[in-house]
């Protein structure tokens, strides 16, 4: 069924848009939309557990998770990826004209040593053969300009010393729409992002809301965790520009599933457990996988480390995830579009977003929560 970009619209006051987190996270607002019940009335957003949309908080999660429920996050840290630097010849001379600093946003390390996809800003006077000179131990030469804007340029050292040097240099990669960009790092962190997989360009926002303290009381509960990792590129956040949304095309993202959450989400879903998904990056990486080996065949996953560009949209039939924890994404997303498939419906998804402007939750990626089950 062809749909049209323009059909995952709706209006949002600027005012709503989150520019920093709620102190603590889990106090952050929770709406609890129930997939089954779109013939109640959205307006009927009260307390009881019958109705399809509830007002609440995120600490509130733990009535609506049961023992036994699989939660599945992405562990992946997000670095320093937003650099400013000086445009030079390859001799070293700055360029004519281009004595302001130009803006270097690390993608991801490509397969080639010291390689790395970026985009830059302004991308026009990033030409072929220029460098771009961050500080006296850190630069990088222009390779290649993409069709599709990315640009490839090369590094003198390994990916993990461009994220070292990066960190140390670069800026936080917060979202444009966020207007103070001087947030630490640990702002734009979720509490369980993992030192050992650092790689994402921007947060999997959806964890943002978990504290240590309220982790605890799940675990208390019986509720069990496992990990994906996802580094968040260009797939995560590009915008959608065709006017089909068939015509769109996800890039890809490397993800890794290890043995050992393999075997907790396997024996989960051979035990009828639910299986709850922290963000779309996770579900992402589950479904993706799970298309991958054709998990509708074999109902086992397995181990699995490589890039995956799945685009999920309304028609596709999930095979992993039960439940969803996300927050409210921007009108025409990609993301958008993966919550409206999930909730098999896109004009109540989009109800339950207007359900949200009108009792003033806080958008995007510092903004409330939403559980899907």
């Amino acid at each position: 069924m062809s749909m049209k970009t323009d059909d995952f619209n709706y209006d949002l006051p600027q005012e709503l848009i989150a520019q920093e987190p709620v102190k603590p996270r889990d106090h952050s607002r929770l709406l609890v939309v129930e997939r089954n019940k779109k013939q109640e009335t959205l307006q009927s957003c009260g307390q009881a557990k019958n109705k399809p949309v509830q007002q609440l908080h995120f600490y509130d999660i733990l009535d609506y998770l049961n023992k036994g429920d699989l939660i599945v996050w992405n562990n992946s840290k997000v670095f320093k990826a937003r650099l400013f630097g000086q445009l030079v010849s390859n001799t070293g001379q700055v360029l004519r004209g281009h004595d302001k600093p130009v803006e270097i946003f690390l993608v991801r390390s490509m397969e080639n040593e010291g390689v790395w996809k970026v985009l830059a800003k302004p991308g026009r006077h990033v030409r072929m053969g220029c460098k771009v000179v961050f500080a006296d131990d850190f630069e990088c030469e222009v390779l290649l300009k993409e069709p599709e804007g990315t640009i490839l340029v090369q590094f003198p050292d390994s990916a993990e010393v461009v994220r070292q040097k990066a960190n140390k240099y670069g800026t936080v990669p917060v979202p444009p729409y966020v207007k103070d960009e001087k947030h630490e790092l640990e702002s734009y962190q979720t509490v369980y992002a993992d030192d050992r997989h650092e790689g994402s360009v921007a947060a999997p926002t959806a964890g943002f809301h978990f504290t240590p303290e309220l982790i605890k009381k799940l675990k208390n509960k019986g509720v069990k965790f496992a990990e994906v990792t996802l580094h968040v590129g260009l797939g995560t956040f590009l915008p959608v520009k065709s006017e089909r949304v068939e015509d769109h095309v996800m890039h890809s993202e490397w993800v890794e599933l290890t043995t050992e959450n393999i075997k907790k989400i396997n024996f989960a879903k051979t035990e009828g457990r639910r299986v709850v998904a922290v963000g779309t990056t996770t579900v992402r990486t589950l479904e993706g996988v799970a298309k991958l080996q054709s998990y509708e065949v074999t109902k086992q996953l397995k181990k699995y480390s490589g890039d995956i560009n799945i685009f999920i949209k309304p028609g596709f039939e999930f095979q992993i995830v039960d439940a969803m924890i996300t927050n409210f994404h921007l009108p025409k997303s990609t993301l958008l579009m993966l919550v409206s498939a999930f909730v098999h419906d896109r004009e109540f998804t989009l109800s339950c977003y207007e359900e949200a402007v009108k009792e003033k939750y806080r958008f995007y990626s510092f903004g409330d929560a939403m559980f899907i089950r």
